[in-house]
């Protein structure tokens, strides 16, 4: 892989000096991050005991032991014997109790901030709310708000009551929503009625109705009203600011232990319904909190600033990642481009960023507007972080040189909902190379394996881990089975991740794309499967098969393969406005082809991967399995003509 030399981050002596890595290093001792890596997977319980107390994390009662594997490798206990509340790491920090916990700016330009010690207050009281509703530890509570203060808050005390929360994307239709609180069996779900996009408000009362009406074992809704929304009172609904305020006493934190569940979040595979994946109190904020440290290079009085919907990983992520190192949150609930391609600059600009994230999407779109979107003064950005996707070189270049200005590092970023946190990423104290990764995350034992599960380089391979890690989903939700199908049962002992990557000789990383079917539009995960239901339940639709397809602006875009025994053009129409209406508007397909047949194997299963292919230009890979190569032949035609 040719790299321009001029391309590539050099870190200074003073990024070296004063870089969170570099203090934890000498903490424990060894000198560089590779001699970190090592240290990390060699003597695992000194660098868990030494990450926590460099991290400040709260325990209630010391853990006896880092990790008990008698269950088997997919099923580790960590931190055995210890109790913690992940939430009394941020609210029992008095060091920083009168900064600025977490700025909020609306779209419409409103600002609302919360120091530490106002956080602490609001945590609390919105806790002992929740408790007066009779929710309780264990209970599922669906999380669906637009970013800000009150989503933050909400987090926070569904964990500090013991409860679970189940992180909803903001934009989801009816069925995306019943899908993931069905499973689960949610008891509540916390919801704001709409929220401002490109200065028009976006109300959520027909979806709520709808997702209330199929879900009967929700037992109540509690509605954070916008400003904007005049509709009337809806009958049966908790006003999320009356039961945050209503005098209640001040409960004490739930004491849980470091393998109780926080928090269900459900992440999208090529086959079935989406799985949940299960994250604890003593797993997810505990790597965030170390990769915060050792990759962010966060320190306590950064400014911390990272626009994602609280439904995604990415949303918990980045609150752990600020709030669990004492800086501030900045968070932004808008359009990244309105009222015109300066709004991401201009929050950091207004707020005094230090550290500022994006998806490849969002930088796609700055790059475009270059001379609008670095208008603004950022010359306060000391550090940049992308993740969600794979990003092109070119793209990164300019991020890290043109917004921001060539000085700072630009750290990429990968891990996935079921991990928590980064597998592959950077650190400030190596050369970054465009697009790459310059470490594997401590902790993790990662390699990248060919088809007969032996590590190669310099050649495209499967991402694995051969040990489990700190962070990783303690399994889906109530199936233990789809989670050992998943990850664990390609390779025995091995957790294969879905990603292709290759590795250089000088140890640097690449991601090459996902080695299985799921489509990231824009950063979001949905698998095809899930698509593709929504597409057989329309009259005229005898089968379907969903791809993702490369595109410039969102990563990867939807495109559909229908067989039909309807009119093609209507059914095209519906199969759009479908997909829209029951999964969001951002899943809106690019393309729906009506084809005479889809390309299958003997036992009738649609080969995605050949159709991805046709549609790509690519060459089409192994075809003994095909029982119907003229459907190729068939699809070909079809594109021409279209």
């Amino acid at each position: 892989m040719a790299i321009d030399t001029d391309d590539i981050w050099q870190p200074t002596a003073e990024y070296i000096e004063r870089a969170q890595v570099t203090a934890l290093s000498r903490r424990l001792g060894v000198e560089g991050i590779e001699a970190l890596y090592d240290l990390s997977l060699a003597e695992p319980e000194r660098y868990w005991r030494t990450v926590n107390d460099f991290c400040g994390i709260r325990w209630s009662r010391p853990y006896a032991r880092y990790c008990d594997m008698s269950r088997g490798a997919p099923f580790p206990s960590w931190f055995v014997g210890g109790e913690l509340n992940w939430v009394d790491t941020i609210l029992d920090n008095a060091e920083a109790a009168d900064r600025h916990a977490i700025i909020a700016e609306r779209e419409d330009g409103s600002v609302r901030a919360a120091t530490y010690r106002e956080l602490a207050g609001e945590v609390r009281g919105f806790a002992a709310g929740l408790l007066s509703l009779g929710i309780e530890r264990g209970d599922r509570i669906g999380l669906l708000m637009e970013n800000g203060i009150e989503a933050s808050v909400s987090l926070l005390a569904i964990a500090y009551i013991g409860a679970i929360a189940v992180p909803l994307f903001s934009g989801f239709g009816t069925d995306a929503i019943v899908a993931r609180l069905e499973p689960c069996g949610a008891r509540a779900l916390i919801a704001t009625s709409g929220f401002l996009r490109r200065g028009r408000f976006v109300s959520t009362a027909a979806t709520l109705a709808a997702a209330r009406s199929a879900l009967p074992e929700l037992a109540c809704l509690i509605l954070k009203r916008a400003p904007e929304d005049d509709a009337p009172a809806v009958p049966d609904v908790h006003d999320w600011h009356a039961l945050a305020t209503r005098a209640h006493a001040t409960p004490p934190s739930a004491r849980m232990s470091a393998n109780d569940p926080f928090m269900v979040i459900f992440t999208s595979g090529t086959t079935g319904k989406p799985k949940g994946a299960v994250h604890v109190h003593g797993g997810f904020p505990i790597k965030i909190a170390h990769d915060a440290a050792v990759h962010f290079d966060v320190a306590p009085g950064d400014v911390f600033c990272w626009p994602a919907d609280m439904g995604w990983i990415a949303g918990s992520l980045i609150l752990g990642s600020a709030l669990l190192r004492g800086a501030t949150l900045v968070c932004y609930d808008g359009a990244p481009d309105y009222p015109d391609w300066s709004r991401m600059g201009r929050l950091v600009e207004r707020h005094r960023v230090t550290h500022f994230g994006s998806a490849p999407t969002l930088i796609r779109g700055l790059a475009a507007n270059d001379e609008v979107s670095t208008a603004p003064d950022l010359s306060c950005l000391r550090l940049l972080i992308t993740a969600g996707e794979s990003i092109a070189p070119e793209h990164f270049v300019w991020f890290e040189r043109t917004f921001g200005r060539g000085v700072c590092p630009l750290i990429n970023y990968t891990g996935g909902t079921e991990v928590s946190g980064g597998l592959l990423s950077s650190v400030v104290t190596r050369p970054i190379i465009p697009a790459g990764f310059n470490t594997r995350s401590p902790g993790v034992a990662l390699d990248v394996l060919d088809t007969a599960g032996n590590p190669v380089t310099g050649t495209v391979g499967e991402l694995a881990i051969l040990a489990p890690f700190v962070g990783m989903t303690a399994s889906f939700w109530q199936d233990d089975d789809r989670y050992l199908e998943a990850y664990w049962n390609t390779v025995p002992g091995v957790w294969i991740h879905g990603d292709l990557a290759m590795r250089t000789p000088d140890g640097h990383f690449f991601l090459l794309g996902r080695s299985d079917d799921t489509i990231k539009v824009a950063g979001k995960r949905v698998g095809p499967a899930e698509v593709e239901e929504i597409l057989v339940e329309i009259d005229g639709v005898v089968e379907a098969a969903v791809i993702g397809a490369s595109d410039p602006v969102k990563g990867q875009a939807i495109v559909a393969f229908l067989t039909c025994d309807g009119a093609a053009d209507d059914i095209r129409a519906v199969a759009s406005a479908r997909i829209q209406e029951r999964l969001g508007r951002p899943f809106a397909p690019r393309a729906v082809f009506v084809v005479p047949q889809l390309p299958k194997t003997r036992s009738s299963k649609i080969m995605r991967r050949v159709i991805r292919s046709v549609y790509s230009g690519a060459p089409v890979g192994d075809l003994s399995s095909l029982v119907n190569p003229e459907a190729i032949t068939d699809i070909e035609q079809i594109l021409r003509e279209a």
